[in-house]
């Protein structure tokens, strides 16, 4: 789901996009991270564009849509794999940085929905005893609503901002099968990724439609972030072992050429602690993103304390292993449990991955 961070208004109350991408990870560009253990498929269903969006232009975080939970710091074996996600989120009321709710007319409500294709390459290398990874992920969707009482909704259609990783990951463990015939084999010790990803202003973007009423597929913004991450799978304790996974972007923002708006920057991490029994995966899934700057808007901070963003997501995330089809299907729902200026959002995303060659 994408850790949605708000966009700005011509009242700076603009702020749906945080919950919104918080949970397009979960809206519109988000996260993709399928893998499908040692056998002839394994796939990443990582990164969620919207529970991505950010403070003040609506920026999106880094990352594919859906979000990064199970498995979030391996890579796959060598080969191409694609995934298919669908998303759905619904935004509503804005908080101010103390977590109060906004007074009337403000009055915000958006839904979306998005699909978006996803790949992931490693190539049959080795460096420094790890694999190598590109990630990339493109989007199409829709967003309607209103920010204020007396505005009737309206809606935006088009692309999302296309997004690019590249990462290194290397796997202290080994592999055993499954207890469960028919179970893809569980990849047991620590995995440790490091990683850049880059998204890409070149979606679908208004910025009279962003600042008036809050609507933008696109964000016009360059995001630069550096990424670490890392997944530990215990021996058998509770049913085949439990998985601990986290993923932590640190995203850095340009400005908008379009409004002289500056983001500042955006520390966000994906996690998850589930349960692997046979060929299924279940457990809990969250986004959590505090934003370490000011925004800045012709080089003054924006009133009243720079719009910095706070918001933790919380939710429910099963993956299915399908070895009759060569993929895996991932379900996961977050609904948004603290919010500093920012919206409540909650959202599912749906993917499905697999090996192409």
């Amino acid at each position: 789901m994408r850790l949605i961070l708000p966009p700005r208004t011509v009242l700076e109350w603009s702020a749906h996009r945080f919950a919104e991408k918080v949970i397009d990870r979960f809206s519109l560009w988000a996260s993709v991270m399928i893998m499908i253990r040692l056998t002839c498929v394994a796939v990443i269903v990582a990164l969620l564009a919207s529970p991505a969006a950010h403070a003040a232009e609506g920026s999106s975080v880094a990352g594919v849509s859906g979000g990064s939970d199970i498995g979030a710091a391996r890579l796959p074996p060598p080969g191409l794999y694609g995934a298919v996600i669908g998303a759905a989120s619904r935004s509503r009321n804005f908080y101010d940085g103390q977590g109060n709710p906004a007074p009337f007319p403000v009055d915000l409500d958006f839904a979306g929905q998005s699909a978006a294709l996803a790949f992931v390459y490693v190539p049959d290398v080795k460096v420094l005893g790890g694999s190598i990874g590109l990630i990339g992920a493109v989007s199409w969707g829709r967003e309607c609503g209103r920010l204020f009482a007396f505005q009737p909704n309206r809606c935006a259609t088009g692309f999302g901002d296309p997004y690019l990783e590249l990462s290194w990951s290397r796997f202290f463990g080994h592999m055993r099968p499954s207890a469960y015939s028919g179970a893809y084999p569980i990849a047991e010790g620590l995995s440790v990724q490091f990683g850049l990803g880059v998204l890409i202003p070149a979606g679908q973007y208004d910025a009279t439609a962003a600042t008036t009423r809050g609507l933008s597929i696109g964000n016009n913004i360059w995001d630069i972030a550096p990424m670490a991450a890392f997944t530990w799978m215990t021996p058998p304790l509770i049913a085949e072992g439990t998985e601990f996974s986290a993923k932590a972007y640190w995203n850095n923002y340009l400005t908008n050429d379009a409004t002289a708006y500056r983001s500042g920057d955006l520390v966000t991490v994906d996690f998850a602690i589930t349960e692997r029994i046979g060929g299924l995966q279940v457990g809990l899934a969250g986004l959590y993103g505090r934003q370490i700057e000011d925004d800045r808007q012709f080089g003054f901070t924006v009133p009243p304390d720079g719009r910095r963003v706070e918001g933790l997501s919380l939710g429910p995330v099963v993956s299915f292993d399908l070895p009759e089809l060569g993929g895996i299907l991932k379900i996961k729902a977050l609904t948004s449990v603290l919010e500093r200026n920012a919206t409540r959002t909650e959202g599912v995303t749906v993917t499905y991955g697999m090996k192409l060659y």
